[in-house]
């Protein structure tokens, strides 16, 4: 199978080329390196054709699907705080590229695209878990473009243009997981600060909850979308199925490293909600996928590398 993956440079994108090619398949990858990095994929950047551009040129978007039969949309803009700060930019990326994307593969014959969307449309509302028939109440101009996003690639594939199918991720974690930089995502954050004893901040009194979903579960219910028959015009949950909040995290990471975490409070940020909870019934229906990784082993994974990564860094 050819098979395009933009964002392939980024931590999910580059899990996905990994296991795609660990598979037989053919990958493209598309990547403007804003957020992701070629270092993401040493060992097999070889193995796939990198083209480095920008989706929202449409020029783009046509080369890249050209001679792909499944693309695994997963470039974004992906951080509430940098929406809040630049919507315009969000917006041009997320939404834009998106249907510049859509629009070539429809020209282009591309049998499917699998769109990677985000759990934040549900918003901020107290109805747990979520699921997929709720009212999404989007509170920030990243999840607005994200479901945006998601409306177009579903509305092509109900209107028979292209196949789409839409994966509503919620926080996922993993190895290459970029703890760098002002938008950094919990998890990363909390092993850089066992790593290397710097204070965590956390915004909120900690007691948020999120679906903490290892990487691995996220490239199976790719794969799943790309293959499964029936699948196209749905839009599912890809979570864990359960929650934990910040401060059980930290507790977790602790007893996992061995390390004190030096935490500190700070308050809340615009646009953050307060619980998250993926409902996997869609998913186990329509893809037939459960995640095969809990938290606590993802975490046990994931210190792994980080520490072996660490090793080799000061050797």
């Amino acid at each position: 199978m050819h098979t395009l993956v933009t964002g392939g440079a980024g931590f999910i994108g580059s899990h996905v080329v990994r296991r795609l090619l660990k598979l037989g398949h053919t990958v493209r990858v598309v990547d403007d390196l804003s957020t992701g990095f070629k270092a993401n994929l040493d060992g097999v950047l070889g193995d796939v054709d990198f083209m480095e551009a920008d989706l929202r040129d449409p020029a783009v978007s046509t080369r890249a699907v050209a001679g792909c039969e499944v693309v695994f949309h997963i470039a974004a803009l992906a951080s509430v705080p940098r929406s809040m700060k630049d919507p315009g930019t969000t917006h041009d990326v997320n939404v834009n590229g998106t249907f510049h994307l859509l629009e070539a593969a429809r020209q282009a014959g591309v049998r499917r695209v699998v769109y990677s969307a985000s759990s934040s449309a549900y918003g901020d509302t107290p109805a747990l878990p979520k699921v997929e028939t709720a009212e999404t109440l989007p509170r920030s101009p990243y999840a607005a473009s994200k479901l945006a996003g998601e409306h177009y690639v579903l509305s092509y594939a109900r209107a028979g243009l292209v196949e789409g199918v839409a994966l509503r991720y919620f926080n996922v974690f993993g190895p290459r997981q970029d703890p760098n930089g002002p938008y950094a995502a919990i998890i990363p954050l909390v092993f850089s600060a066992a790593l290397h004893g710097t204070t965590l901040r956390i915004f909120g009194d900690g007691e948020q909850t999120r679906d903490f979903t290892f990487i691995d579960n996220v490239v199976k219910a790719n794969v799943l979308a790309a293959t499964v028959e029936g699948a196209s015009g749905s839009m599912v949950n890809v979570g864990a199925g359960d929650r934990t909040s910040l401060n059980d995290l930290v507790r977790v990471v602790q007893e996992i490293t061995g390390r004190t975490i030096n935490v500190a409070y700070d308050a809340p940020r615009a646009g953050d909600v307060r619980d998250s909870l993926a409902s996997m019934e869609r998913a186990r229906e329509v893809l037939n996928y459960t995640p095969d990784v809990s938290l606590r082993d993802g975490l046990k994974e994931l210190w792994q590398w980080e520490a072996s990564q660490a090793a080799a860094a000061s050797s």
